[in-house]
């Protein structure tokens, strides 16, 4: 397709504005991530603050830590994780199933491999607005099979939020998001609209794709691309291997992110207080005061 036969797709089409490949680093008891946001070339990528792609072996993992201001999105691709929490919380997820977590005014929990061998998922922290930070936690759990999915002309999506192919995810999310995961088998092509009005961007999984324009160079998987303004994205896989990524995007804030470790306020003073809460075990962390995961 010629970069003219593009913009019957799209009436402005996103390229990529931004690519930054995730190196190993080490995170958490031993464990070993790819951050792409969240790393100093790319801190925050408003509403997201953070995407860390995993890779844990028992007995790593992510032992008791506590979080406010935000929501994570933990997605399993292979293995599985159990999660506890100072509430009474527990539960594990598998490959493909997906929980959705909003800390709000304060969560402790860990994160540890539920089984033998490397497990490995993605986790996406997404920020709250000031007028949300403070609410009661909650957990959205979706499971695999329950997971909107769709399939056509060599494209597979599996909806975690938002709408693709004419599927939507029945995930509920306060700050307005999308997270498709999306599979092209060779010489598949793709064209998803995005809200014009959103930040967003690619994580490639596995394979290599090109992205934007169809004479672009093409990216291989550990690599996130930030998506420049427009109202759609196409893909292209030209491989002889399946090409997969996850397009994620959502509306911005537009708020000031003040941010110390797993606390993500707007001013200071909010962080500072958190600081005090967390460490004194009161305004939302009351059940951390004698509250240890087994």
């Amino acid at each position: 397709m010629s970069a003219s036969d593009q913009t019957l797709c799209f009436h402005r089409p996103r390229l990529v504005a931004k690519k930054v490949l995730a190196n190993p680093q080490s995170e958490g008891d031993g464990a070993v991530v790819r951050r792409s946001i969240g790393r100093s070339e790319l801190k925050i990528l408003d509403p997201f603050l953070m995407l860390d792609e995993f890779a844990v072996s028992p007995p790593a993992g992510f032992p008791d830590h506590p979080h406010r201001g935000f929501e994570t999105v933990t997605y399993m691709l292979q293995g599985a994780f159990t999660h506890q929490d100072f509430a009474g919380h527990k539960g594990t997820i598998q490959t493909g199933d997906v929980q959705w977590m909003t800390a709000g005014r304060g969560i402790i929990h860990s994160e540890m491999p539920a089984g033998e061998g490397t497990q490995k998922g993605l986790q996406l922290w997404i920020n709250l607005s000031s007028k949300d930070k403070m609410i009661e936690p909650r957990y959205q759990e979706l499971l695999s099979q329950d997971i909107s999915r769709a399939e056509k002309d060599g494209v597979e999506v599996r909806v975690i939020a938002g709408e693709a192919m004419g599927v939507q995810s029945p995930v509920y999310t306060r700050t307005p998001t999308m997270y498709l995961d999306f599979t092209l088998k060779p010489r598949a092509q793709l064209h998803q609209t995005i809200p014009e009005s959103w930040n967003s961007f690619v994580y490639i999984i596995e394979g290599e794709g090109v992205f934007g324009y169809s004479n672009s160079s093409s990216v291989t998987a550990h690599h996130v691309l930030v998506l420049g303004p427009g109202d759609g994205l196409s893909v292209w896989n030209k491989s002889s291997k399946p090409l997969r990524f996850v397009l994620i995007g959502g509306q911005p804030l537009n708020e000031p992110v003040v941010q110390y470790g797993p606390f993500v306020m707007n001013t200071q003073a909010e962080i500072d207080q958190t600081i005090e809460d967390y460490h004194y075990s009161k305004n939302g962390f009351e059940k951390a005061k004698f509250w240890g995961s087994e």
